[in-house]
Parts: C-alpha cells; structure tokens; sequence
C-alpha cells in the first residue's frame, strides 16, 4: 500500500498545451533573483521569527487570562507582562509588511505550468494556501483588535486564539515540507550546503542565479533595504504605544501611554459600562467569616499605600501610573481569611465578559496589589474606576477590575 501512496504521490501530471504558454505563463516569465529560493528563504526566515514570537507571547497572555490548573504567572516582575504583550503586537504588526514581501519573493510561483507537477505538489500548496489563509486571518483581525473595530459577528479572542493555533502548526508543516530548501537558501554561496540534494543541472542554474544577484547587487540592496524600511517604520510608528520613550513618534499608535483622564488611557468608559451614578450607599464587600461592608471612609481609615504600577492592555498599549489604596491583603486578613486567598474580585457593571476577575495567590499575596481608590495624586475618576478598582502587578488591563464591589473567595 505504502509504495501504491507513493507512486500516486509522485506521479507527474499532464503537461500544459503550448497554447497558455503566454505572458506570466512563459517558462522564463521571472528571472528576476530577487525571486529566488535564496531570497524567498531568508525573507521566509524573518517572517517566520515573528509569526512564533507572536504564537508564543499571544498563548502567554490567553493562559493568563484563561489559566489551566498547572499554569502558574508570578507578580513579579511587574513588567513582565508588558513586555510580553508588547512584543506580541509588535512583531504582529511587523509582520504584516514581512508577510506581504514574502508573497512577492514567491508570486511567480502561481504562474507555474502545471500549477502542480504531482499529487504531493498539490498537497504542499493546499498547505501553503492554509498557512497564508491563517497568517493573514491572525494579522488582519490583530490589527482591527488594536483599532477596536470588529466588523465581524463572531467571538475575537477565541477566533484568534485558535487560528492562531492552525497558524503555528501550517508554518511547522511548510519548514518541515521545504526544509531542504530553506537549508539551501540561507546557506553561503558556494559551500556544499547551498546545492545539497540537487542535480548537477539545478546547482548550475542555481549558480547562475546567484551570479545575476551578484550583478544586480544594486536591486539587491535596494530590495533589501526597502522591505527593512517598511519594517522599521511600521514598528517604529506604533510600539510607542508600549515604550513610552518612542511616544513621540508614533505617529500611527492607536493610543499615547499618557493621553487620557488622570494622564492615562481608557479601555472601557464608565458611561460604557452602564456605571454612572455611584451614590453615597456604596459598599465594597469583603466577604469571608469576618464579613466586611466598607464605606469609602472605612477604606480611607486603612493604611494606604501608594503603588508605581501599568495598566496594560491586551491590544497593546501600556501606561504606568501611582495608585493609592487598601492592600488587598490587608482586608482579605481583616475579614479572616489568609493573605493568600484566590479571590474573585466583581464589578458594579453589570454586564460584560469582564465584568470580574480571578486574582491568584501570587497576586493576592502581593504588597503591591491594592483595591485602589486614587491615582496620579487624585481620587479616582469614573473612567478609571471610582470609587474603588482593582490594580494589581504584571496582569492584563481587562483583568484590573474597575468599579469594584465585592471580593469573595473563589
């Protein structure tokens, strides 16, 4: 049977009729070497690094925020986080125009007749069609993620999440497919390891190509610096959204780390989330055997402890701020219950998928988790949480709980 399956794999389909061979069709349509296997896989390589960096740290915040019962995310350091959900949208954003020069590095190869000359030919592109369909799905709905426009009826962070997974496990089947092809292409010229596994006809072809690049080193360069441009501007233009210091130039960032009330950006309005009438009948509720009912002056009568902490958010930005507060220890101890406790901290919103949060043992335990009643030197404005939210160290922002009413064991 096995040797049936190859047989059918690599049996060679009809050939085409002399009548298509025009235009784009023509054997030496693309004779460009910017085309080349050698080019395609060093691009290819690039692309590649962003596409894992950005599974890698995307997985890490999805378990985060959806912990399974062996995931364990210290709360420390604080800025941890930032930077793993910094780097995951912009090596996302990176990889956007990477993507787009690697399609072109590979385009002449939709012209090829037949456009498969084998069953496993065909397979390897229903792959690679697979892979590419997966890359753009993930950067495209990232990239309106980041803009908050959701033209689309389904769920985003479960989408994204697993094709994200079908994403990472196309690009481990295309290496594992062109591995020796991607071995030859980011070889030196010259050394045995560029012309591995080819025919004396196809190393002298692949020769002559190289010594056409060596010719057009000018488009080689300009190709080079060109998709290295485009790169480095759109990284250049959005990551300071997240590294305050390059604010200044971010010209396309969807948001400034220091642009909003109290010097920090909003993710969800109060008046978006239906809280916007807080009257003088508040109460934040400690629930365990020493039930607690606090007023804002009872918090106030805590010792208050003040916190240089970011808020992070999952589509990129981050912004730190001075919050002042109640440790959360502090009352999960007054109202008897270990420091320690998994808590579960809910808002007066009364709708929503993050309408409350878990907040783990590292977290609850943490000096710098606080149920935070000012920030920047003033009390808390609405947008940000009045009267009470939760700020805890190295946790995404939809995980910050504002508008905080009640904490109770998990």
């Amino acid at each position: 049977m096995s040797s049936g399956l190859d047989r059918l794999l690599g049996a060679r389909l009809p050939g085409p009729p002399e009548a298509v061979r025009r235009g784009p069709f023509r054997a030496e349509a693309f004779r460009s070497p910017l085309h080349s296997e050698r080019r395609s896989a060093r691009v290819g390589a690039w692309l590649g690094l962003a596409f894992v960096v950005c599974f890698l740290t995307g997985l890490t915040s999805h378990l985060i925020q959806q912990p399974p019962g062996w995931f364990f995310w210290p709360a420390s350091p604080v800025w941890l986080y930032r930077v793993t959900q910094g780097l995951h949208v912009a090596t996302g954003l990176a990889a956007i125009p990477l993507l787009l020069v690697k399609l072109w590095t590979v385009y002449p190869k939709l012209f090829e007749w037949p456009p498969a000359g084998s069953v496993s030919r065909v397979i390897s592109r229903l792959s690679i069609l697979v892979l590419v369909g997966a890359g753009a799905m993930q950067l495209v709905t990232g990239l309106f993620n980041i803009a908050q426009w959701y033209p689309w009826s389904f769920f985003f962070t479960d989408t994204h999440y697993w094709t994200g997974w079908i994403a990472i496990g196309a690009v481990a089947v295309h290496v594992g497919a062109k591995a020796p092809e991607i071995r030859r292409g980011l070889a030196r010229r010259g050394t045995p390891a560029a012309v591995v596994g080819l025919t004396e006809e196809q190393a002298s072809e692949r020769a002559a190509v190289d010594d056409a690049a060596e010719d057009q080193d000018v488009s080689r360069r300009a190709f080079v610096l060109a998709a290295g441009l485009g790169v480095g501007a759109v990284t250049l233009t959005t990551v300071g959204q997240s590294l305050s210091p390059l604010s200044p130039i971010s010209l396309l960032a969807p948001r400034a780390p220091h642009v909003g009330p109290q010097d920090l950006p909003v993710r969800q309005t109060a008046q978006g989330a239906g809280v916007t009438d807080v009257g003088p009948d508040y109460r934040l509720v400690i629930d365990g055997p020493n039930r607690l009912e606090l007023t804002l002056d009872d918090l106030a009568a805590f010792p208050q402890r003040t916190e240089r902490l970011p808020i992070t958010c999952v589509e990129g930005w981050s912004a730190s701020g001075t919050w002042t507060g109640v440790r959360l220890g502090d009352l999960l101890e007054e109202a008897g219950l270990p420091r320690d406790t998994e808590v579960v901290v809910e808002s007066l919103q009364e709708g929503g998928l993050f309408r409350m949060s878990t907040v783990a043992p590292p977290h609850a335990s943490s000096p710098r988790t606080l149920l935070a009643t000012g920030l920047n030197g003033a009390p808390l404005v609405p947008d940000h949480g009045y009267p009470v939210r939760l700020i805890a160290p190295n946790r995404p922002g939809v995980m910050q709980t504002k508008w905080a009413t009640l904490v109770r064991p998990a």
